[in-house]
Parts: structure tokens; sequence; C-alpha cells
């Protein structure tokens, strides 16, 4: 059974404006969006999504899948009757963008992937994150985490966002980040990227330790005619660092994959 998403819907309904849905970070709630949801509910109806477990959505023990939070999120779409939609997703968010546009091809009119993978890493790494945070939950990795999501130029100057992200963190499920953990340990969509079609958007920060650019390259690579734009100075979530850049790229894409 899909899990019950937490979610925020802006700007004008989907009869008038094209969809956007929103899918975060591992850790993170939707609020890592909100300067985006700001800039494109203006003319976007924009879906900003909880993953299971995470934020305010249900918490469903036990392992799952990039095809299970897929699923989740269709199921989401489906009550709220979008049938088409433009899917943005960072890290966590952007496996299951490409799952979605992989899979559901006649649904998905464009993909946007910040700061992820068609691979991450080893699965031994994510099996012992699952375990550290089942035994101790987030507050045994909250600290390590921020440090990736942002420079330390940044965390430096600004202490308050470093708190807030860390608040952000600590407030999410124990059972619901470690199951995240077990479904990034045994994805690997790297064998489907060929099969992405819609216009895709790929974006790194230049100085993140999780996915460096290195690995959005070669995700780019991997999919056809895929735009590559590299973020600097950034980390791994570029929505809180820099928002205005991050905002301004997904618009320019938006408006370069067109409503159909």
């Amino acid at each position: 059974m899909p899990a019950t998403l937490s979610h925020q819907v802006s700007g004008p309904p989907s009869a008038d404006a094209p969809a956007v849905v929103l899918l975060g970070s591992l850790g993170s709630d939707r609020s890592m969006w909100d300067a985006q949801v700001r800039d494109l509910a203006r003319d976007h109806m924009v879906i900003a999504v909880d993953h299971r477990g995470h934020g305010n959505s249900d918490v469903i023990p036990g392992p799952c899948t990039i095809a299970d939070l897929s699923g989740d999120v269709l199921a989401l779409l489906d009550t709220l009757g979008v049938g088409h939609v433009h899917v943005v997703g960072l890290s966590l968010g952007g496996a299951v963008a490409q799952w979605l546009a992989v899979h559901e091809p006649t649904r998905v009119r464009s993909a946007a992937l910040l700061c992820t993978a068609a691979r991450f890493g080893e699965p031994s790494g994510w099996a012992d994150r699952a375990a550290a945070v089942r035994e101790g939950g987030t507050a045994a990795v909250a600290d390590a985490v921020v440090a990736r999501w942002i420079t330390p130029g940044r965390a430096e100057e600004d202490p308050s966002l470093v708190a807030g992200l860390r608040r952000m963190i600590l407030a999410t499920s124990a059972e619901g980040y470690a199951a995240a953990c077990d479904a990034l340990s045994v994805w690997d969509g790297r064998a489907d990227l060929g099969r992405i079609t819609c216009p895709t958007l790929v974006v790194a920060g230049d100085e993140d330790p999780s996915t460096p650019p290195e690995v959005l390259r070669e995700l780019a690579e991997g999919i056809p005619g895929a735009e590559f734009v590299t973020l600097s100075p950034a980390a791994h979530v570029p929505t809180v660092e820099m928002p205005e850049r991050v905002s301004g790229v997904l618009r320019a894409h938006l408006t370069s994959a067109g409503p159909a």
C-alpha cells in the first residue's frame, strides 16, 4: 500500500497551469523548497512533497525501495487529479524523479535532477547508516549530514541556517530515515538512463561531497539530450544555499521544456 504523503499545493490549479512536483533529499522536509515554491507558484501548480517517513508523511516500518517511494508520489498525484507533471528531485528525490521518468514517461513532461545519482556508492555504507539511525536516531548523523548540505564558508557565515537544517534532520523519523537509506542501498538506475526521453536538466554543486560534479556529469551523459549545469559555490542542497540561482535555473528549464 502506498504511504499517505504530507504535501503543499501552491499556485494556480493544474487546469490553468503546468504542474511541478518537488521531491526532496534524505532527512529533509518540503520546507527545503520554500524559495522555489514562492517563485514557481506564480505561474505553475507546485506540489511540494514529504517522502514517507519524512516531515508529516506516514511512517511505514521496514525497508522500502525507490519504486515504493515513486508509487507514493503517483498515488498522491492520482488523489489530486494531476495527470502530467514536471518532476524536480534532489538527491533521494532525484532517484525518485529518475524512476518516474523511466517508468511513467507519458506522465512526466520533464525532469530536473539536482545533486543526485543513478547509484549512490556501495550498499554497505547505507546499511551502516540505517543501522546507526535505527539505534541512535537521526541525532547520530545530523551533524555529518548538515556538513555535506552546505559549503563550509556558508556554514561559518550563517549559523542560523546550520541550526535550522539540523532541526529538520532531527525532526525526521528514525525509521523513515533508515528505510530511505535501505532504498538508496539497492538503487541502481544506470542501465535505464537511456530510457529517459523527456527534456532533462542535471544540476551539480561544485563543492558537493556527496554527489560531486563528475557523478552528475555521468548522469547527464547517460540521458539523451540532457542539459548539465554546475552551481558555485554550492554543496549538496543548493535550494537553501543559493535559492535564487536554483529558482532561476529551474524556471529556465521549465520554460524550455514547455507545456507539452
